[in-house]
């Protein structure tokens, strides 16, 4: 695991193709509070210029592509990633490990570098959806599985429900980086997340940063969610 940029304890999803939206949020919400979360829906739709829009007001940016292809072009997309300026980067644990250690290699160590991260198991799949595509010993243990060989490709985290947040402690150690979608306050609708906690349970469960969308995007007022979601930990 090598030196990285260091991470802010929210990551607020932006999960919209609208760059109006876009803007009134990175307007509304406060950086020294989160970062910003950019998925494949606003990346596609907007490309690099919507990673500029939050780094021009100094949020730091969680650049979610989930990249898995061979290795050579999985490194290329990880140091173009790092070429913007983004605070953390994420891959798929199941692409393997030469993959892995591809993306790793790619991305120069340093406080300005971004934290490379796995996905392990999407928070949205269950033991039966785990089971259709051939893993048949459920969720845990496949997590179990693909956070050892990211540890052991020198990646610095994990993406990961925040119930297997503990167990990733033993394979990352105190300054690995566990980021924990599937966050939900207590009383909000959980959407399509299925293995959910609330933020100060994820945090108590080992979670370093906690990827929160709707409960404060959807809100009437985000920049008031996004304060009463931070004081809550």
């Amino acid at each position: 695991m090598g030196a990285h940029r260091a991470q802010p304890r929210i990551y607020v999803a932006l999960d919209s193709a609208r760059p109006e939206r876009i803007r009134e949020l990175l307007t509304e919400l406060d950086p020294t509070r989160c970062g910003i979360k950019i998925g494949k829906e606003a990346f596609t739709a907007l490309g690099p210029s919507v990673v500029e829009w939050a780094r021009e007001r100094d949020f730091a940016v969680f650049l979610d592509l989930k990249f898995h292809d061979i290795p050579n072009t999985v490194a290329q997309a990880c140091r173009a990633a790092a070429g913007l300026g983004v605070s953390l980067v994420n891959v798929h644990a199941s692409g393997g490990r030469r993959m892995l250690e591809a993306a790793r290699e790619a991305i120069e160590p340093g406080p300005d570098a971004p934290g490379l991260i796995a996905v392990t198991v999407l928070t949205s799949m269950e033991d039966a959806d785990l089971a259709e595509v051939g893993v048949a010993d459920g969720a845990g243990a496949q997590v179990a599985r693909l956070a050892g060989l990211t540890a052991s490709a020198g990646l610095d985290g994990v993406v990961c429900s925040p119930h297997e947040a503990t167990a990733m402690r033993q394979h990352f150690g105190e300054d690995g980086l566990i980021v924990t979608p599937g966050v939900r306050p207590a009383g909000a609708a959980r959407g399509d997340q299925r293995r959910v906690m609330t933020p100060s349970e994820a945090v108590a469960a080992g979670a370093s940063s906690l990827v929160v969308g709707r409960p404060i995007t959807g809100a009437e007022h985000p920049g008031e969610a996004l304060a009463e979601i931070a004081a809550s930990l």
